[in-house]
């Protein structure tokens, strides 16, 4: 257990970072968008994403969620998992167009605002454009305006900090508000599976579990020597997430200095041909976003993370621009060649495209993208 002082400096951290912070998430948001524009589909399960034998599904309906359908999921185990599943591409054009919209409704009530994605942004309101004070009447009222104004539906958290308010507004979904009062943070996240939080996916709950840690509260009674000990330098953010801490401030409209995502697997993968074919699914789902954000960029980074959590990463970069999907997938595919066999199973994968042309110009950030 912490000591006196270490608990009085987490007090003291969690009083520095009170802000009025609120997560708003899009539902479902890219199927949504199809199922608003072609009434067929609505009531049925919807996957965003390419049909073919290596596709990805890029979003799901809610009820295409029902049958285990996840976006970053191979369009194979989709129809497996739900054979009546409909697939549409991406129109990503129209997904742009109303996260334009979305966007707009946010800069009415603060500038303080800090996309994640086309369908995600956190919203700093301590200080609101329009005076209404209350975060959670903001947020009812955002909800409100983006229903009227697109016909979809969004979630929201609010808290006094990133961390909780993403957790909250999970909690809830679809089309829910969930509030997380200064003072109650700890309590919530003790309250939550480990699963819950950013970053711990299947394996690792396993491994917590294994260790005797299953909530929030079972995590914070560990110290910071034993999550040491046992999640290397993913331990910070686990002693810090137990305690509903996070000192990071809402950063409006930062530059990308990378675009990419990481995807962490329900079973370890090993065996040549199975990371190839990972490899192959996360080429496809970051290219598709790096076509999104339009981005260019010079270094490819492969991230690796073993099952006893150790995280390598290796990076190659080229004199050009990537030129296109297939050299970004062919130095990916190199990079992982250049460091099998492996020496044990890996839990996470993911691939980064950086050194964008925008860094040319200056600009600091960072837009790397989850598949969590």
């Amino acid at each position: 257990m912490p000591s006196r002082d270490a608990e009085s400096r987490e007090r003291d951290d969690e009083a520095d970072g009170l802000r009025k912070v609120i997560h708003v998430d899009m539902d479902a948001f890219f199927a949504s968008v199809e199922q608003r524009d072609d009434p067929s589909l609505r009531g049925k399960p919807v996957a965003v994403g390419g049909s073919s034998g290596r596709g990805v599904v890029a979003a799901a309906s809610y009820e295409a969620r029902t049958f285990g359908v996840r976006s970053a999921m191979p369009s194979s185990r989709a129809v497996r998992l739900c054979p009546d599943l409909i697939f549409r591409k991406p129109r990503f054009e129209v997904y742009r167009a109303v996260s334009q919209q979305i966007r707009a409704i946010f800069l009415e009530f603060t500038p303080h605002v800090e996309p994640l994605s086309l369908d995600e942004a956190y919203l700093d309101v301590t200080e609101d454009l329009k005076g209404i004070g209350s975060a959670t009447r903001i947020a009812e009222e955002i909800r409100r305006r983006i229903k009227a104004k697109t016909a979809l539906t969004a979630s929201a958290g609010v808290s006094y900090n990133k961390f909780l308010a993403k957790l909250a507004s999970d909690q809830n979904k679809p089309d829910g508000l969930c509030v997380i009062r200064p003072g109650e943070g700890a309590a919530f996240v003790a309250a939550l599976p480990v699963r819950r939080f950013h970053g711990v996916g299947p394996r690792g709950a396993e491994k917590m579990a294994r260790l005797g840690i299953e909530t929030g509260a079972d995590l914070r009674a560990r110290d910071l020597s034993f999550l040491r000990q046992h999640f290397g330098s993913f331990a910070e953010y686990l002693y810090r997430a137990a305690r509903g801490v996070d000192l990071r401030q809402v950063r409006a409209d930062r530059p990308r200095k990378s675009v990419g995502g990481e995807r962490t697997f329900f079973e370890d993968i090993t065996g040549a041909e199975a990371l190839r074919q990972t490899m192959d699914n996360i080429v496809d789902i970051v290219w598709e976003r790096i076509e999104r954000a339009e981005a260019r960029g010079r270094t490819v980074t492969l991230k690796l993370r073993y099952a006893d959590f150790r995280t390598l990463t290796r990076a190659r970069s080229v004199h050009h621009f990537v030129s296109g999907k297939e050299e970004f997938g062919r130095i990916g595919h190199t990079l992982l060649e250049e460091l099998m066999p492996l020496p044990q199973p890996i839990r996470l994968m993911g691939l980064t495209l950086s050194a964008l042309e925008r860094e040319d110009a200056g600009s600091a950030g960072d837009g790397q993208l989850s598949l969590l």
